[in-house]
């Protein structure tokens, strides 16, 4: 699983969320920085309600929270999600001795991203497309 920051470099790069059911993610600068937390049709749902969308915890998961807005949270995409985020771009993942290597294809250059995880590889490699984008 990428972290907070990794996540935070997602978003600052362009990436949108459309929360969907089985998402993680965190709330960061609440002292809640290390909990992950998945979007589920039981316990915490995406609300729209007149002042923008908001994520509620419902039942016995609410403690300190009733809901929170999306600008608050930070996605953690798995990594499947990161994968298809690369589209036709992505070319392979492959695995050795230091970790991860991600190949994608870009305006017919390939290209490698290494990570210490395959999610740290997607991710990298994500960032790299996001940022060829707003170039």
């Amino acid at each position: 699983m990428i972290g907070v920051q990794l996540a935070r470099q997602l978003r600052e790069a362009g990436l949108v969320w459309k929360p969907a059911l089985g998402d993680r993610f965190a709330i960061p600068d609440r002292d809640l920085d290390d909990e992950v937390f998945v979007l589920s049709n039981m316990t915490i749902e995406v609300h729209t309600v007149p002042e923008g969308r908001v994520i509620g915890f419902n039942g016995t998961t609410e403690w300190a929270l009733d809901d929170v807005e999306i600008e608050e949270t930070v996605w953690l995409p798995r990594e499947d999600q990161l994968r298809e985020l690369l589209g036709g771009t992505f070319r392979g993942l492959r695995r050795d001795t230091a970790g991860f290597e991600v190949t994608i294809a870009l305006l017919g250059e390939e290209r490698q991203f290494e990570g210490q995880s395959a999610e740290h590889a997607y991710a990298s490699a994500l960032l790299h497309l996001l940022a060829a984008a707003t170039a």
